[in-house]
């Protein structure tokens, strides 16, 4: 196995089990089995388990990103650049329950505060499309003048209640349900 296959199989078996048994339930031990590898290969990765669980964030918050950007034009109107991001993560996020549910445990852990803080309070990512988005159009007086980390409540988080709904089997998101949600995202936050 080269490399980068290894490193690949150790990320994807500790996106399993922290998805199946969060952080604490998945020890390095456990992470090394299911990846077919010794403990001590994980350690030439990656300096320990946390920066494992870190890097695997990163990689996820890099794949959304791409998802993201993927059919998305910047000369449409900002109702219909937010309508693209929002489905695009809607539909990454169903379509990878895994990555969900390790992302929603990231985020809601001392894991995900700094990067909460810096999504939230603007300090963070300079390419964040969401945060563009919204203080674009509070500028533009287009959304309601809200505090960021209201609009991302307002916008976000209904996404990822939606989503672990459909996952967990509460819903069906279909094309339709998807549309619909975005647009009442959309309308929550727009003058």
């Amino acid at each position: 196995m080269a490399t980068s296959e290894k490193r690949q199989e150790i990320l994807h078996a500790a996106l399993e089990l922290i998805a199946e048994h969060g952080f604490h339930g998945a020890p390095i031990a456990s992470i090394a089995d299911r990846a077919g590898v010794g403990a001590g290969t994980i350690y030439r990765y990656f300096e320990n388990k946390d920066v494992l669980i870190t890097e695997l964030f990163r990689e996820l918050h890099d794949k959304i990103q791409m998802a993201l950007l993927e059919g998305y034009k910047t000369d449409r109107s900002l109702r219909e650049q937010f309508l693209h991001v929002s489905t695009a993560l809607l539909r990454y996020l169903i379509a990878n329950p895994l990555d969900f549910r390790f992302l929603e445990q990231y985020l809601n852990s001392p894991y995900g505060v700094a990067f909460r803080r810096g999504r939230l309070l603007g300090t963070g990512d300079d390419n964040d499309l969401f945060r563009m988005l919204l203080e674009d159009g509070v500028a533009r007086q287009i959304v309601k003048d809200l505090p960021l980390v209201v609009l991302c409540a307002l916008t976000i988080g209904p996404l990822l209640a939606v989503s672990r709904d459909h996952i967990l089997g509460f819903i069906d998101l279909d094309n339709a349900l998807i549309m619909q949600t975005v647009q009442a995202c959309w309308d929550g936050i727009k003058r």
